[in-house]
């Protein structure tokens, strides 16, 4: 593996403005999957805080924390559970509604996927207002499963989404923007 530094996980993230909905700039994290180093050192990063946290499943978010979530589960030895948007999973979910920083949304998880003790940690590529990682957290807790933290690639932190997070539990992120080069 070359050395990597952060400046090159910052540069392989496109701005795309007025994406999903005018006023919002997107994250795309497209550029920093399409080359295997980055990405293979993105997992890594994510992975490194949660080994010390015997995790036994890894609750990723819809869509992109799929692509995150499901490498890391790999390199943990853990499970994995899909936080999808409603309706598309297709067994008998919990559903738990968020607001995001430009409108309303849910996720559902299989509720046969997390079991009370199960040693839960929640992947996803970034964390803006926190709406949807407070909904993965209790996704994690309605189950009585035990949440030992979220590891997400990108933190907005303008947004001061982490304060909607448990504060007993650990976070960690790759970068963190408004970025100064």
């Amino acid at each position: 593996m070359s050395s990597v530094t952060l400046d090159h996980f910052y540069n392989s993230v496109r701005d795309i403005p007025d994406f999903p909905t005018p006023g919002i700039l997107f994250r795309d994290i497209t550029p920093l999957l399409l080359d295997p180093d980055l990405f293979r050192q993105a997992v890594e990063h994510m992975a490194t805080p949660l080994r010390a946290q015997r995790v036994d499943k890894i609750l990723a978010v819809e869509s992109r924390g799929f692509i995150l979530g499901a490498p890391i589960a790999l390199t943990l030895a853990a499970g994995l559970v899909p936080a999808r948007k409603v309706g598309k999973l297709p067994w008998k979910t919990r559903r738990l509604e968020y607001q995001l920083e430009y409108g309303t949304d849910a996720i559902e998880v299989h509720l046969d996927a997390l079991h009370e003790g199960d040693r839960v940690a929640i992947v996803d590529d970034l964390i803006a207002t926190g709406g949807t990682a407070e909904a993965a957290v209790k996704a994690v807790q309605a189950a009585g499963a035990t949440l030992v933290g979220l590891s997400v690639l990108i933190e907005l932190t303008e947004l001061e989404g982490r304060a909607r997070l448990p504060s007993n539990m650990g976070y960690w992120k790759v970068l963190a923007y408004p970025h100064s080069a």
